[in-house]
């Protein structure tokens, strides 16, 4: 009996075939069911693989496709089908346009507003009848209120062509209140900055767009013998993208390109002295002015806008590499004498500085000019060494 209780024993025990074959008949029942029910739509699995040691046992020999082909048949259609029965046939698409400015992908073209301007606007009414008149061009001036006089006779030189902007440097601007021009100017206060600051800060391309020409001016210069309107013309006609008026030639000249010629409406070359111009169609012979008194084209100012540094708030070295954005420079830069202005040289920035080591204010003003000069040559030349180099090209000799 003993032997045959053993005998029954071993006929009840199931081969290690069958219990493979029912294990996996389990697991394939549990994955079809999760692959097919309704109640997980969120899958996002496209293919289950399964140890080829489990799938060679279902394998069909005689048509050679396997378990693992028929899954993923199964899961692919089932997949399709799903989508088909979700999607709305009147979902509208998302936005999204890559000629956009960046960051607004995700908006029609029609209401992205890329720029803007200075023109000032009423809190009431209607907003296309804000306007009665568009400027321009427009006029910088960087001032304290010891020029508020001379800025005065300034802005009368600009017509109502003209948007007028003053950066207070010393944060007196309430004080200019009872010039009748001042209520319809803009104004911006911020202390001891510089006009190369604001211009960096306040000037971007896109917010002066409106403007045919931007000039940037000091707050010490005369302007006896000029007229804006006149300027301009002569600035069109002799097709002028970065300019100045002359410099009266008694005060203030640092270079013979700035110098007024009598005898002409505009000039575009000069000769230095010797050792000067290793080139006549470079600076300071040509493709120069300064930039105390400087009149930008629209299309001119976005290129120089991109070429002042933001910790460089002098500007020095600037000048010399204005004929970067403009080509041919040595035609398109130049002198307008018929239009001639008068520097002051009112050091007044210079008291906006510190006493410091035992030096005077405008002594450390002055050195820190001279520092970010030799920085912005420096970083201009490295810049473009890069860029030749990088373009497997030998580097040319001159910089700025």
């Amino acid at each position: 009996m003993a032997k045959l209780g053993v005998n029954v024993g071993r006929s009840g025990l199931m081969r290690p075939n069958e219990t493979m074959r029912l294990i996996f008949s389990a697991v394939i029942g549990v994955m079809l069911g999760y692959l097919f029910g309704i109640s997980f739509p969120t899958v996002s699995i496209t293919k289950l693989h399964f140890p080829s040691s489990i799938i060679s046992y279902i394998e069909d020999k005689n048509s050679g496709i396997t378990t693992q082909t028929l899954l993923n048949h199964a899961w692919s259609s089932a997949n399709t089908h799903k989508r088909n029965s979700t999607s709305d046939p009147n979902e509208i698409p998302k936005i999204h346009v890559s000629t956009n400015p960046k960051g607004a992908e995700m908006l029609p073209p029609g209401i992205v507003a890329s720029e803007s301007d200075f023109y000032l606007r009423r809190l009431w009414g209607e907003p296309t009848e804000d306007l009665t008149m568009r400027q321009k061009y427009l006029v910088t001036f960087t001032v304290g209120y010891g020029q508020k006089a001379n800025i005065d006779r300034a802005v009368k030189k600009f017509s109502e062509n003209f948007t007028i902007l003053l950066f207070h440097y010393d944060g007196r601007a309430s004080e200019w209140d009872d010039l009748e021009w001042s209520k319809r100017a803009i104004h911006v206060s911020v202390r001891k900055q510089t006009k190369w600051w604001y211009a960096k800060r306040f000037l971007h391309p896109d917010i002066v767009a409106p403007y045919d020409y931007i000039f940037i001016w000091d707050e010490d210069l005369g302007v006896e013998h000029f007229n804006a309107e006149e300027y301009i013309k002569l600035v069109r006609k002799h097709g002028l993208e970065i300019s100045q008026p002359g410099l009266q030639p008694d005060r203030g000249l640092t270079w013979q390109m700035t110098k007024r010629r009598g005898d002409r409406e505009v000039h575009k070359v000069t000769e230095e002295r010797p050792g000067w111009c290793s080139d006549p169609h470079l600076p300071p012979c040509a493709a120069f002015v300064e930039i105390m008194a400087t009149v930008f084209s629209r299309d001119a100012w976005r290129c120089v806008w991109h070429l002042i540094q933001n910790d460089l708030v002098h500007g020095w070295g600037l000048d010399f590499a204005l004929r970067k954005c403009v080509e041919p420079a040595h035609e398109k830069i130049g002198v307008v004498d018929a239009q001639w202005i008068v520097h002051q040289v009112v050091p007044s920035l210079g008291n906006q500085g510190r006493a410091e080591n035992g030096k005077a204010p405008w002594e450390g003003v002055r050195e820190r000019c001279r520092k970010e000069w030799s920085m912005f040559q420096t970083r201009l030349a490295d810049a473009e060494k890069q860029y030749y180099t990088e373009k497997g090209i030998v580097p040319p000799n001159s910089t700025a």
